[in-house]
């Protein structure tokens, strides 16, 4: 984060524009909204401009910049002329005195970037590409503008006049964050929309009454392959407002990037032979934070229920009486295969699709694999990278034909992704050959030579 969003109160405080043209206009319309006193040093002023001053009590000073002006006067300065030797002198000046300066489309000469801003006092929402990109931020602000309806700004006024009440009902700030959270999801948002406040007044003081302290809750919540587009919307949701997030090393940074900031992040990831915390640990801290009235975020790469060891976790929070619920995500097969350009079954090659993986429970890599060497089927096989060139010897040996495809799928999905085309004979010797590295995925079958043709990433 290169810059620090922050929210100023101008209300009465004088501010200073250089500048006294239309540019200078639009920044002075902002600051006038703001309640700021405008101040303009210019030697032409468009009238707008000149109205906007008188309206706020403000100054209108008929001059060119001089650096003899005294900047610490002012809470802000805005530079706005037309000449960046003039913007660049005031930014020099307001740099000397430590005033907050902005030169308008010039970022190396700002302390400050005006944002594009959506307005739904006192609800403000502000979108900044620290100077690189302001054509984008608009745009993303007039998206934003359709999915914000302007009754918002009656929820965040309605929510003031409540909040000291309700704070003193509900001490707890994780119990009162919850409690708006629910208000929110309720009819009385829309109450408040529709300028129905007596009736959005009786819904809070019935919730107030009949509230009660909330009991934990798991979520057990399949995060994806890699790729954060491939979230679920419910997963999405249940990530931002969770108390405490329990997460693996195959989720990735910006997945959990999309997490709710200020919870509790409790790394637990598992490598081959080095595992962080057991699983008995990982299914105690899911007790334990449930029990304490938390809401936990279970966070699994690809699906909890595939090789994920959900079954094994949502089992012991049966015993313990602690409620849960399950999100599916995309798993690795599906996920990594569709972004290397290969299909799992195809009507000319695999009718069948078979997911295994390398480490079983007692630790032994032992697969069926007289039941494994069928031609029109796909295998996939899951964390099964340190034992490869064992599996396509067992499969050889079983009577699969030696120059079956074979694709090393690693980190799909994400940035790093890098895929290994190769045959069951020689698939082992290009694992370092490519710096092949976990996690990757292996995929067995006719469906592999389709990549070549499909690959679109």
């Amino acid at each position: 984060m290169e810059i620090f969003p922050i929210s100023l109160k101008l209300q009465q405080q004088p501010c200073l524009i250089v500048g006294g043209g239309r540019i200078a206009y639009r920044k002075a319309v902002l600051l006038a909204k703001a309640g700021a006193i405008l101040h303009v040093i210019a030697p032409e002023i468009e009238p707008d401009l000149l109205t906007l001053v008188q309206q706020t009590q403000g100054q209108y000073i008929v001059a060119a910049f001089k650096t003899q002006v005294n900047v610490r006067d002012y809470r802000l300065v805005i530079a706005a002329t037309n000449d960046r030797a003039v913007n660049q002198q005031v930014f020099e000046v307001c740099e000397a005195e430590k005033v907050l300066v902005n030169s308008v489309d010039d970022p190396p000469h700002c302390r400050f970037m005006v944002p594009a801003i959506i307005d739904r006092s006192p609800l403000i929402i502000s979108v900044a590409s620290n100077g690189t990109s302001p054509v984008l931020s608009r745009q993303i602000r007039t998206q934003l503008e359709t999915l914000i309806p302007h009754g918002m700004g009656k929820l965040a006024e309605f929510s003031g006049k409540w909040r000291t009440t309700v704070k003193q009902k509900i001490t707890n700030p994780d119990e009162r964050r919850i409690f708006w959270e629910d208000l929110y999801a309720s009819p009385l948002k829309e109450q408040v929309f529709n300028g129905n406040e007596a009736e959005a007044d009786q819904l809070i003081q019935q919730a107030l009454q009949e509230w009660k302290t909330p009991k934990g809750e798991v979520y057990l919540v399949g995060a994806g392959p890699g790729d954060p587009e491939l979230l679920t919307l419910k997963a999405l949701r249940l990530m931002q407002q969770a108390d405490v997030v329990i997460y693996d090393r195959l989720v990735s940074q910006p997945i959990m990037d999309l997490c709710r900031r200020d919870a509790e992040k409790i790394y637990v990831g598992k490598a081959r032979s080095n595992h962080s915390v057991p699983q008995e640990g990982i299914n105690a801290l899911l007790v334990k934070y449930a029990s304490q009235g938390k809401r936990v975020c279970r966070l699994k790469g690809g699906d909890p229920f595939i090789f994920g060891r959900g079954g094994e976790e949502i089992q012991e929070l049966f015993d313990a009486g602690i409620t849960f619920q399950v999100v599916p995500g995309i798993t690795a097969a599906s996920g990594c295969s569709a972004y290397a350009g290969i299909p799992l079954t195809h009507r000319d090659y695999a009718q069948s699709v078979r997911f295994l993986t390398g480490h079983l429970k007692e630790g032994s890599p032992e697969l069926p694999w007289d039941e494994l060497v069928y031609e029109n089927q796909t295998l996939v096989l899951y964390m099964g990278l340190v034992g490869l060139e064992n599996t396509c010897q067992q499969l050889i040996a079983h009577g699969q034909r030696p120059n079956m495809p074979v694709a090393l799928i690693s980190k799909g999905t994400t940035p790093e992704q890098k895929v290994v085309v190769g045959t069951l004979a020689d698939i082992a010797s290009k694992v370092s050959e490519h710096h092949i590295q976990a996690p990757t995925l292996t995929i067995i079958g006719e469906v592999v030579s389709l990549r070549e043709q499909l690959k679109w990433q």
